[in-house]
């Protein structure tokens, strides 16, 4: 790796430039200084949160995979350039995200989707237009310099798989050495009870196959209030944790080094209870409102703060509605909870953990060093 000096300069001229990519390097560098290749940390980088967190500052000591995010596929096949900004500032700035990652010897992988375009899949990966689609994913990938894609087909599910399948399959035909990572949804433990042949079919498509284990609970039909992402204490009424839905993926035939889990560097805002296993309560604000900086800077109080020993998560519990969005129950990570959840992927050997998003986490008004203490602790706990 660059030293610190060098680092910063090289990342201001290539912000600077803000032009086409640069090619990745030639002899890939990635996990330097004693990381395990093995361990990818996968940091969602969004267009619209640009703001958040500028490239210069992304602490690409732990952030292994940028996961640049997004390209949207429509259903003729074609997709668009504007990650969510414009048709001209969209394209410099993923353009910048990429040099700076390649430039700090670690990957860029272009996301592709995200909630709410499960209709432009299905146009775009039928029979019809699914050759159109993946050369028009693969001159994305060319123009940027991606090292691979992030299919973020969500929800997956029916006869959408046939069609995920048959995407994924044509785009290892179309380019064998691109990497491919998809985000499954977790695991509800009063359903998913018997191994799924669609994981073991897909699993050798795949770098990574991450389950998005967080927003795992919610005001719905049979519930009680439960943690965003709770790494055990799975009930009947509060059925998600981050190790049923690894047990279920591993069960079901993914490897445990293919196989990656999701963190939330933003919490979910609870009226109505106080505490986990309560009946009622509702759902103000979660993610992008709730983000950790936001929830240090307008919620957090030493004396708010419990940890749930058995879920091993924190959460700050009020009689009196506090912050934006009046809540009394806020279930969110902090670096005591990633330690420990990084502590458990190393034992069980996976692969990968994946972050929505890096910049929800990003604290700018901490001194240099100590502005990503989610990072840290993924870092310290997972990598090293």
């Amino acid at each position: 790796m660059l030293g610190l000096n060098g680092y910063a300069m090289r990342i201001g001229l290539l912000l600077a430039a803000a032009g086409p990519c640069v090619a990745a390097q030639a002899t890939d560098s990635i996990f330097a200084n004693g990381f395990e290749a093995p361990r990818w940390v996968q940091g969602y980088y969004v267009g619209y949160e640009r703001t958040l967190y500028p490239i210069g500052d992304v602490d690409f000591s732990t952030v292994t995979h940028l996961m640049v995010g997004r390209v949207r596929p429509l259903a003729d096949g074609s997709v668009t350039t504007d990650f969510d900004i414009d048709t001209v500032n969209g394209p410099a700035w993923a353009h910048a995200a990429v040099n700076a990652a390649h430039a700090a010897g670690r990957k860029a992988i272009g996301m592709v989707g995200g909630a709410g375009e499960v209709g432009g899949f299905e146009g775009a990966a039928s029979a019809a237009h699914r050759a159109t689609f993946v050369a028009n994913l693969l001159a994305v990938v060319d123009t940027y310099h991606f090292d691979g894609l992030d299919l973020d087909w969500e929800p997956l599910e029916g006869n959408d798989k046939a069609l995920f399948v048959a995407l994924a399959q044509a785009l290892r035909a179309a380019r064998p050495g691109l990497l491919l990572t998809v985000p499954l949804l977790w695991t509800n433990t009063n359903f998913d009870d018997t191994p799924d042949p669609f994981l073991a079919q897909i699993a050798p498509l795949f770098d990574r196959i991450n389950v998005m284990t967080y927003d795992m609970a919610g005001p719905w039909d049979g519930w009680q209030s439960w943690h965003n992402s709770a790494l055990y204490g799975e009930t009947p009424n509060t059925p998600s944790s981050i190790s049923a839905t690894i047990a279920y993926h591993r069960a079901s035939g993914v490897p445990a080094a293919k196989l990656g889990y999701g963190i939330a560097f933003y919490g979910d805002c609870w009226q109505g209870v106080t505490a986990p296993h309560q009946p009622g309560g509702n759902i103000s604000n979660s993610d992008g409102t709730m983000s950790y900086t936001n929830i240090l800077a307008g919620y957090y109080t030493p004396s708010r703060r419990i940890w749930d020993a058995t879920a091993k998560v924190p959460y700050l519990s009020s009689s009196t509605p506090f912050g934006v969005g009046g809540c009394t129950f806020l279930s969110y990570d902090d670096a005591e909870s990633i330690a420990g959840k990084g502590a458990y992927a190393r034992a069980q050997g996976l692969g990968s953990v994946i972050i929505w998003t890096i910049s929800q986490g990003h604290i700018p008004t901490l001194p240099a060093g100590q502005r990503d203490p989610l990072l840290d602790a993924i870092r310290t706990s997972f990598l090293q």
